[in-house]
């Protein structure tokens, strides 16, 4: 009988199949970060006849004291906060319904992805449509009647109280599927055996939910939850397309500022301590988030 293969025996292998990979991450994220880290320590600005020098710290206290880039990260927070919760919460409703074994549940499925499929671009400029200000727009005229002629027509992409949750809104709506599908996932291979074990013990629905459905969808909540996280911080098609930041930077983010500064005012160094800031802060949000999870594992 001939011995096991050794892990040394197949390195050509797996180094030829995460080759492509590997190189990928380093020519398009490790060199640029690199570049980035490095430029966030100078002065360099696209057509300034000033030469390049090395100005420390600089950048960062500029940066930090900067009223709008506070509100933009601000802004990010507030987007995060609501978005990763509602959103996840949603998704893992539908995903219960779905699993129900309903007539028609791949018609409603691919109901529910749909908006995922759309380019954001797409679903902006219907947006825009549907938070037409005045009485004939689709929003406004939808809480009229829901409110029974109470409503006073508003123009929610120009409001600034209102302006960022319609940003929301469409944001919730179009991701919701992308999640839900990864919930159904989950929830599809959870062994019945357990749900009938539970249910001979006397658990109810609910007792079932708590005990049985949530521990088994812990790794894919904890995947979702990780993943609209980093998506809701780079928050930057929809503010680009229906507010551009505005009214008066109540939707403004970190990701709207970068480009603005590098792209409009070519500031090329304050644009890439901004990336060296909005990197560290994704970073830690997500090992917070990581490490709390673990802590509930733990406790667990």
């Amino acid at each position: 009988m001939s011995p096991p293969a050794r892990l040394d025996d197949h390195t050509p292998v797996v180094l030829l199949i995460a080759g492509p990979a590997l190189i990928g991450l380093l020519v398009f994220v490790l060199v640029p970060f690199l570049f980035a880290l490095l430029t966030a320590f100078t002065n360099l600005r696209l057509g300034s006849p000033l030469p390049l020098e090395f100005v420390g710290l600089k950048q960062f206290t500029r940066i930090l004291s900067d009223p709008t880039f506070v509100r933009a990260m601000g802004n990010n927070f507030l987007f995060a906060l609501i978005i990763v919760p509602l959103q996840t919460a949603l998704a893992l409703g539908l995903a219960l319904l779905l699993n129900q074994g309903l007539r028609g549940t791949v018609i409603y499925r691919t109901l529910f992805f749909m908006p995922v499929v759309f380019p954001m671009s797409l679903v902006a400029v219907v947006w825009i449509l549907i938070y037409a200000p005045g009485p004939n727009g689709m929003m406004n005229s939808l809480l009229d009647l829901l409110s029974f002629g109470q409503w006073q027509p508003r123009d929610f992409l120009r409001d600034p109280a209102l302006a960022l949750p319609a940003i929301m809104l469409l944001s919730i709506w179009q991701g919701t599927g992308f999640q839900m599908v990864i919930l159904l996932a989950g929830l599809q291979a959870i062994p019945q055996e357990l749900h009938e074990a539970a249910a001979l013990d006397g658990a109810g629905h609910w007792q079932r939910f708590l005990h049985v459905t949530l521990p088994q969808l812990r790794n894919p909540l904890t995947f979702v939850m990780l993943i609209t996280t980093i998506l809701a911080f780079r928050l930057f098609d929809q503010v680009q397309i229906m507010t551009r930041g505005g009214p008066d930077n109540a939707t403004t983010t970190v990701m709207y500022e970068m480009v603005e500064t590098v792209f409009t005012r070519q500031q090329v160094a304050r644009a890439s301590a901004m990336t060296v800031i909005f990197f560290l802060l994704v970073l830690g949000v997500t090992w917070l988030q990581r490490h709390l999870v673990r802590e509930t594992r733990e406790v667990e």
